[in-house]
């Protein structure tokens, strides 16, 4: 007798494991024997359901990113339609990206450089699909491009290119997807301003686009518009980006960073860009990672959270607007389950479904019925299924358990 679970059966057949499995970036066909799916739970890398549920964005919309067929900001959550299988969710600056269960791929807001992936230039301010393909995976949002993985592991990019963002050794803007190189290995994926990051499902990290920073960690800060790896290590594991920042963690749990660090936002007790990935102390517990655009936010495996960086409208959540260059504990709390960075604010979920925000919040972006910053972390509603959290630049998208 064999059981279903997402992403394999357990049965007396060996699995066929692609990549890590550890819910996020991996995907883990075949069929897999009880006593490996009982190792894995253990491990916690089982393969999690797909998340899935409405779809709720606010704050800014002047370029209709919020989804609502119009262009007026929101201060509370609201509902982008009525359909209740959106699954995966990323912003950029002015732009949103989703994809539902279905495995489509959506986009809208601003496209002046064709970020939407419409092949054209017009702004939509409800969600349009892009192209008729049910194999996109993984998603991300830069400024004004946008980056996603298909499940054959092929990498795609589109919008602006003026640093060689889109990978394709040029700098011409697209207004489609278009493949970079022609690889089926490419993993997980993280988008800054101008630049992009990824993994393959060997553990290599590679990086392109701007660099004047150093946020692509090759040792200079001459911009790339090709994919090149950093260093020689096969051991990344998970990534993320800041405005003009690269984040990261190791298969051990390190923590590592690199680019601008004017405002500490690198995490080394000093304000000195680095151009090659440093770690970030000695802890091997580093769990979940998100950058804005001058800050970083992490919780580890004990459920605490930590924030660094520029502090000017207390996105840190510590209470005031003192900038930190080294790892800061958020409160005392363990319970804190995902995180996501906007602009200058941030939103995180915790064990208990609920949903907090802190920050900037001209436009209403942290959801609290009106435009007042918060230092400290703040109930969003009382509601216990927020499941998935995104930041734009000034909006913030989330998904509830249906």
């Amino acid at each position: 007798m064999s059981k279903r679970y997402p992403g394999g059966v357990v049965s007396a057949t060996a699995p066929v494991v692609v990549g890590p499995v550890d819910g996020e970036g991996g995907t883990a066909p075949g069929i897999w024997t009880l006593d490996q799916a009982e190792d894995y739970l253990a491990q916690g890398l089982w393969p999690k359901p797909p998340i899935q549920g409405p779809l709720w964005v606010w704050g800014q919309n002047t370029s209709g990113q919020l989804g609502q067929n119009n262009v007026v900001y929101r201060s509370s959550p609201v509902q982008v339609g009525a359909l209740t299988t959106w699954s995966k969710i990323a912003g950029g600056w002015y732009h949103t990206i989703a994809t539902k269960t279905d495995g489509t791929l959506w986009t809208w807001g601003q496209n002046n450089a064709g970020q939407l992936g419409q092949n054209n230039l017009v702004y939509r301010s409800s969600p349009v699909q892009v192209g008729a393909l049910t194999t996109w995976l993984n998603i991300a949002g830069g400024a004004y491009h946008t980056v996603a993985t298909k499940t054959d592991g092929t990498l795609w990019t589109w919008g602006k290119n003026t640093n060689g963002q889109l990978g394709q050794n040029d700098v011409a803007n697209r207004s489609s997807p278009t493949q970079v190189g022609a690889l089926t290995t490419w993993l997980n994926i993280a988008a800054g301003v101008y630049h992009i990051i990824a993994t393959k499902t060997d553990g290599t990290l590679w990086s392109w686009g701007y660099n004047a920073q150093g946020q692509l960690g090759l040792g200079d800060i001459v911009s790339r518009s090709s994919p090149v790896q950093v260093g020689s290590l096969s051991t990344w594991s998970k990534i993320a980006a800041g405005g003009y920042t690269t984040i990261a963690t190791k298969t051990d749990g390190t923590l590592w960073t690199c680019g601008q660090n004017t405002s500490g936002q690198l995490g080394q007790n000093d304000v000195i860009n680095r151009s090659s990935p440093v770690q970030v102390g000695a802890l091997t517990t580093w769990s979940k990672i998100a950058g804005g655009t001058f800050h970083a936010i992490v919780t580890k495996t004990d459920g605490t959270l930590w924030t660094w960086g520029y502090n000017f409208y207390g996105q840190l959540g510590l209470g005031n607007a003192v900038n930190r260059s080294s790892p800061t504990q958020v409160g005392a709390l363990t319970t804190w389950l995902s995180i996501a960075g906007g602009a200058y604010h941030n939103i995180a979920t915790k064990t208990d479904g609920t949903l907090w925000t802190w920050g900037r919040n001209n436009y209403g972006q942290i959801g609290q019925n009106d435009v007042v910053l918060r230092s400290s972390p703040t109930q969003v509603g009382a509601l216990t299924t927020w499941s998935k959290v995104a930041g734009g630049f000034y909006q913030t998208i989330a998904i509830t358990s249906p």
